[in-house]
């Protein structure tokens, strides 16, 4: 498995839409300027996440991006699948034919590993993200205007 930077920045995105659910709807361009991501990469990735059902949403002035569920009811794994990402170990993709028509020696091997990295990915809510001390503490640096983020000794 091969996590590209379509399946981070799907994640990353929907973390800080979870993150900034309490203003009812989230702007795209606030998400790229907080996370650093092209805005019109975000479009591409929200139209998918739309279509997974995953967020909403909301046209005209002040319009933007909400969640569809609570974020403990969105998991990685989710989010991951909706964007098309792979989550597959094997150089097969689960077809068993990675070795001419039939499984290679280690196909049972990266087989599991896929089982276990999904799975993991399947339990991690993005409920469970926005709780972590570690996802709050740069949350607050990201909310803070970045003069005073150098003040407070951050880029040295």
């Amino acid at each position: 498995m091969k996590l590209t930077t379509k399946g981070r920045y799907a994640v990353t995105a929907m973390l800080d839409l979870a993150l900034h659910r309490r203003e009812q709807v989230v702007s795209l361009s606030d998400i790229a300027a907080r996370q650093d991501i092209s805005l019109a990469y975000l479009e591409q990735l929200f139209a998918r996440l739309r279509r997974s059902g995953l967020v909403e949403s909301v046209r005209g002035p002040g319009g933007g991006y909400q969640l569809s569920l609570p974020p403990a009811e969105i998991s990685v794994a989710e989010i991951i699948i909706a964007i098309d990402e792979n989550i597959d170990a094997t150089r097969c993709r689960g077809e068993e034919n990675c070795h001419g028509d039939e499984r290679c020696l280690t196909h049972q091997l990266w087989q599991e590993l896929s089982e276990r990295i999904y799975a993991f990915l399947d339990e991690t809510t993005l409920g469970d993200l926005i709780s972590r001390p570690a996802v709050q503490e740069v949350a607050l640096r990201q909310k803070m205007p970045a003069g005073l983020r150098v003040e407070a000794g951050e880029g040295r």
